[in-house]
């Protein structure tokens, strides 16, 4: 009973804050890429999948979370679904990897949050998983947990994330819109030398290109010179890593999830994750020496998952020819530009520890240059 009333708490408190939703960059007539968005224009426009936050803030020391992303609401462990990796630059903590490399598939939840919080994500993945209804006998979880290095405006040494947050950061999971910007995972992160967060966005193939939904959650929090569709938006400002040699924002880390319903086995979830990382790059991210940037690719197809347990030795799955993955990497990387984007959009000024503190995105700057390079007809 206990359960379910803070799950009821929980829809209650995220009900009142997608009422009050940050603005996204489509909201200034901002269009990003040439594909049509899903309906909700965010990772959860592919079926079944599921985000949870839960965000921490306490006075201006503590700013951190946990975000919890559900390939599908059955058990996953039971239900494995095929996955891949791709480290375009390793300096970072992604526990579980070589084992989704090895056999090629996910079996829990991920679950994004600081570095040094890896930890207790790992501990709530086990306590989630093998409390699962129907996985009393398991004695081995591939727990997947990606970070970022929150520590500019998080007291990190502090080790405030514990289990019980990454335990609640998946019960209040759900579909339907995905809140952003300093929520969860993203709470005190920093892009560009701007407050960086969550962001999220998706394209819709057309039915003649299979008709397939490209979801991409990201935690921004690297640097590099940015770039809005294409605006040199960070030369124009003179903001961006190295302009000022005593303050280098260029390490960070960057986690992109990429989810899709499309039938992809892992060998072509590899190629479908590389090709996010170019939506990075267009963003203006460097993948620098210091920044951990990684993407995980996941498809939701039921006929791909693979059972823990199987009554037969063969498995006869259909999977996407070579041929027709095109337009599923060009979607991958207009919806992680996106999403980057929106995690700016969408992220507000923060002070943390030690009076550190990070500024928005000025929107009053960059609007005007957006409709000056023609990329929004108005500011709304």
């Amino acid at each position: 009973m206990k359960k379910w009333i803070f799950i009821l708490l929980i829809s209650i408190i995220q009900i009142s804050a997608y009422a009050q939703l940050a603005k996204r960059a489509r909201d200034y007539k901002l269009k990003i890429g040439v594909m049509p968005t899903g309906k909700l224009n965010g990772i959860t426009d592919v079926e079944g999948v599921k985000v949870g936050h839960i965000t921490l803030n306490i006075g201006d020391t503590v700013h951190t979370g946990v975000t919890a992303i559900l390939p599908h609401g059955d058990n996953i462990f039971q239900e494995k679904v095929p996955a891949a990796i791709f480290a375009a630059n390793g300096f970072g903590k992604l526990t579980g990897t070589t084992q989704i490399i090895e056999l090629g598939n996910i079996e829990t939840p991920i679950i994004l949050t600081n570095t040094l919080s890896v930890a207790a994500g790992i501990e709530g993945l086990l306590d989630y998983t093998l409390n699962y209804k129907g996985n009393e006998s398991i004695k081995s979880v591939n727990a997947v947990v990606g970070e970022t290095n929150d520590s500019y405006l998080n007291d990190i040494r502090g080790r405030h994330v514990t289990k019980q947050h990454v335990l609640e950061a998946i019960e209040s999971a759900h579909s339907g819109q995905v809140e952003e910007g300093n929520v969860g995972a993203g709470t005190g992160t920093v892009c560009f030398g701007y407050k960086g967060g969550i962001g999220t966005s998706s394209r819709k193939l057309p039915k003649n290109l299979g008709g397939y939904t490209v979801g991409v959650l990201v935690q921004s929090n690297f640097g590099g010179v940015l770039q809005i569709d294409g605006v040199p938006i960070g030369a124009e400002l003179g903001k961006f890593s190295f302009s000022n040699q005593l303050l280098n924002n260029v390490d960070g880390s960057c986690m992109v999830v990429i989810a899709t319903d499309a039938p992809l086995d892992s060998r072509n979830l590899e190629r479908l994750a590389k090709r996010a990382f170019l939506g990075l790059g267009k963003t203006g991210g460097i993948a620098s020496n210091g920044s951990g940037d990684y993407m995980i690719a996941f498809s939701t197809a039921k006929d791909l998952r693979t059972p823990h347990t199987s009554k037969t030795t063969m498995l006869k799955n259909s999977t996407l020819h070579n041929d027709e993955t095109s337009p599923l990497f060009m979607a991958a990387i207009e919806a992680t530009e996106e999403a980057i984007i929106n995690s700016l959009f969408a992220a507000k000024t923060m002070t943390g520890i030690t009076g550190n503190k990070v500024n928005a995105l000025p929107l009053d700057q960059v609007l005007p240059l957006l409709k000056k390079f023609n990329r929004i007809i108005n500011e709304q």
